[in-house]
């Protein structure tokens, strides 16, 4: 029942985003494909996140083959941040301190995705820390079950119909 309820809200999440096609849930992830791009991601809830909520936080790794990016990280913080804080991710024993603004959180450069992409397939959970505009410390923590096989499916759902 609970997987049931996670699918549900993952696919609310992911119709905004024009999923086209499910490339399959693994644990906590799941993988899609949007035609347009075309574009492939492997996308979460938080299992965990402090506090009130100003937008549905999710975390998704995306492919788009016609631009060459491959691995690229993206945070929906679920609150906005303040203007001057950093928003801190931090997966196993190493930290990344992400760019963006609002709720929108980027690793800084393609480097960094990569690194990022690395530590997800080695860890349990990550955590993304940040200040609001209230002044108040947030989490959002991610179990990280499963993102491995999300985020090759939507490799390989890019790469053969391309």
């Amino acid at each position: 029942m609970a997987r049931l309820g996670f699918l549900v809200l993952l696919l609310a999440i992911a119709l905004p985003l024009a999923a086209k096609e499910s490339l399959g849930v693994f644990d906590g992830w799941g993988a899609f494909r949007d035609e347009a791009g075309p574009r492939c991601y492997a996308i979460a809830v938080p299992r965990t996140n402090t506090g009130s909520r100003d937008a549905q936080a999710f975390a998704s790794i995306a492919t788009w083959p016609q631009h060459e990016i491959r691995g690229q990280v993206h945070f929906r913080l679920s609150r906005a941040r303040r203007v001057d804080s950093a928003a801190t991710l931090q997966i196993g024993s190493e930290r990344f301190e992400l760019t963006g603004g609002g709720v929108n959180a980027w690793g800084a450069d393609r480097r960094m995705d990569a690194a990022i992409t690395a530590a997800l397939r080695s860890a349990r959970q990550m955590r993304v820390t940040a200040t609001d505009t209230r002044g108040r410390r947030f989490v959002d923590s991610y179990a990280l079950s499963g993102v491995a096989s999300a985020m090759d499916a939507a490799t390989v759902g890019c790469a053969r119909r391309g």
